[in-house]
């Protein structure tokens, strides 16, 4: 017998958002429909793009999308719960409270970069034996010549991470 993908999708990341003080949404069949479509997404595209939002299918323009986004802290700070509602906070996950609409926080079109951050990236970087690396998800810095191939922390793949210094 095959096992499911998306039950050992979402067993996985139970497991990982639990070792890292985050939750999954408690309602178990809306949770594994999330991960069908995350599953869809990889199948798709390559990627597990949030299945709630419209990815290109080019996964350095959809980055900020593949799960866990780059969005989901904020939304959980100020909603509760992320914009799917796959991740949510303590309250919801332990049933005191229940998730609610997430308003878009992706501009239209995806993240562009402004003219000051594109100067920015094209200076001289500051001399350090090694450079900076910061994960976009979680926030992990790390010096050494490449980002990791998986962040320790939350761990998403290696090009999650831009060079911070």
């Amino acid at each position: 017998m095959t096992a499911d993908p998306a039950a050992e999708l979402l067993a996985r990341l139970r497991a990982e958002a639990t070792a890292s003080g985050y939750s999954i949404n408690p309602d178990g069949e809306f949770a594994l429909a999330l991960a069908e479509g995350l599953e869809t997404n990889r199948a798709r595209y390559g990627y597990a793009a949030c299945p709630c939002r419209l990815a290109s299918g080019d996964r350095s323009a959809d980055l900020d999308i593949v799960c866990p986004c780059d969005y989901r802290d904020a939304d959980i700070e100020e909603y509760g719960a992320c914009f799917c509602a796959l991740y949510v906070n303590r309250d919801i996950a332990e049933g005191r409270s229940q998730a609610r609409s997430v308003p878009e926080r992706r501009p239209p079109g995806g993240p562009k970069r402004s003219d000051a951050q594109l100067q920015e990236a094209a200076a001289p970087a500051p001399t350090l034996a090694f450079p900076v690396w910061r994960c976009k998800v979680c926030g992990y810095l790390c010096a050494r010549p490449e980002p990791p191939g998986t962040c320790p922390i939350c761990k998403v793949t290696k090009d999650r991470f831009e060079r911070f210094m």
